[in-house]
């Protein structure tokens, strides 16, 4: 069983006041507005893209009265996730940005030859205020996650806000990405508060009984420094799995020792349900999502198949008592690459609120993967999958 002593290699062991989860777009964004309209220092952010459309847009409307307010704000986007989105940032919308006082940066701008900055990349999305409270798990700064995508339909995500101790471990996660790009150093009790009491009003509430009682790790990948701490994780949590496992994740391309983990809990007794989406945003990852689903299946796990849209959360439960969630997708990429940041809760009600989404999910938007179903598919398709699962070490 994961206690607080065998988290600790991990991620530093803290206990936030309050943790609550959004399971949909709209919610996230109508939280996070409300936060930042009532930002009093510091706005920091850090997130694979923005993309130029609607929501960003008003983002960086009120990001730019914030600044008038005499607010600093402070933002940082990834060079490649802006540039592989359909809406990028162009230098003509980031001077427009900068011209209202907002600092915002790149990661790792792409250059010739190109192919040399294709890795790592910052894939995480953090968000700190007033270094009181943080924002974290899968969504990006895209109006696709509350209207959906015509190829693929809704857009289906996990994401969180934490308050109280954990947020320092956000802050610093920021402060030193900033500091790599920037060269600008932040410190002092402005961003790392000695109280994390917070004074904002009108977001969603921890409603549980352990909403002061939660002990959280903040599992952070950098590929120098804590390259295998993500993938090691995701191993150590599955093998600690006694009874029963849940995990949603969008592109289920594994490596070796994360299936050898899952397929082990089988083996021992544990109940596995995986949750991969029938479709993508990447053309060829339903292929290699079909067949590590197809091996999980016949090794004993059930697999269901999200047909309601796309599932881009990453989240994992386990045995009613713990959860991970946040950025890193169980890929190659994230597991091996970029920059990533996880949050391991150990807490059950934290726990069974992310159950509530897996089983409702399943529940209503599913179909279970037998191997009738299987055969179903056409032969090209079943042909693709085992051709193109070859590549699952470099997406």
């Amino acid at each position: 069983m994961l206690n607080e002593q065998s988290l600790y290699p991990h991620g530093k062991v803290l206990r936030p006041d309050r943790i609550v989860f959004f399971d949909n777009g709209k919610a996230k964004f109508d939280d996070l507005f409300k936060a930042i309209r009532q930002a009093k220092s510091s706005i920091h952010m850090e997130y694979f893209n923005f993309r130029d459309d609607s929501i960003a847009n008003a983002l960086y409307d009120v990001l730019a009265k914030k600044v008038k307010e005499g607010i600093e704000v402070r933002l940082l986007y990834d060079a490649f996730g802006n540039s592989s989105n359909n809406q990028p940032i162009k230098k003509n919308k980031l001077k427009q940005i900068r011209e209202t006082g907002v600092q915002i940066y790149e990661f790792d701008p792409i250059r010739f030859p190109w192919v040399n900055h294709i890795i790592p990349r910052d894939h995480r999305k953090i968000v700190v205020i007033d270094g009181k409270t943080a924002y974290s798990g899968g969504m990006n700064v895209a109006d696709y996650y509350i209207k959906g995508k015509p190829e693929i339909g809704g857009w289906h995500d996990v994401h969180y806000r934490i308050e109280g101790n954990a947020v320092g471990e956000y802050q610093k996660i920021f402060t030193r990405m900033w500091e790599k790009v920037t060269g600008e150093e932040i410190t002092g009790t402005k961003y790392f508060p000695e109280e994390y009491n917070n004074a904002l009003t009108g977001l969603k509430e921890d409603t549980t009984k352990t909403k002061r009682q939660k002990t959280i790790g903040i599992v952070n990948r950098e590929p120098h420094k804590t390259p295998k701490v993500i993938r090691q994780t995701f191993v150590d949590v599955i093998n600690s799995a006694q009874n029963s496992l849940q995990l949603i994740n969008p592109y289920f391309t594994l490596n070796g020792p994360v299936k050898r983990a899952l397929k082990n809990a089988v083996k021992r007794g544990v109940k596995v349900e995986i949750m991969v989406s029938e479709t993508s945003d990447i053309p060829i990852t339903p292929r290699i999502v079909d067949y590590q689903a197809h091996q999980m299946m016949k090794a004993g796990a059930e697999v269901y198949y999200y047909i309601g849209g796309f599932h881009h959360s990453k989240i994992m439960m386990v045995d009613n008592s713990f959860c991970y969630a946040g950025s890193a997708n169980l890929d190659s990429r994230s597991l091996r690459c970029d920059y990533e940041v996880n949050a391991l809760i150990l807490d059950s009600a934290s726990t069974h609120e992310l159950q509530h989404i897996f089983f409702r999910d399943k529940k209503s938007q599913c179909v279970k993967m037998t191997e009738e179903y299987w055969k179903s598919r056409s032969r090209s398709k079943r042909f693709q999958s085992w051709f193109y699962q070859i590549l699952s070490p470099f997406v």
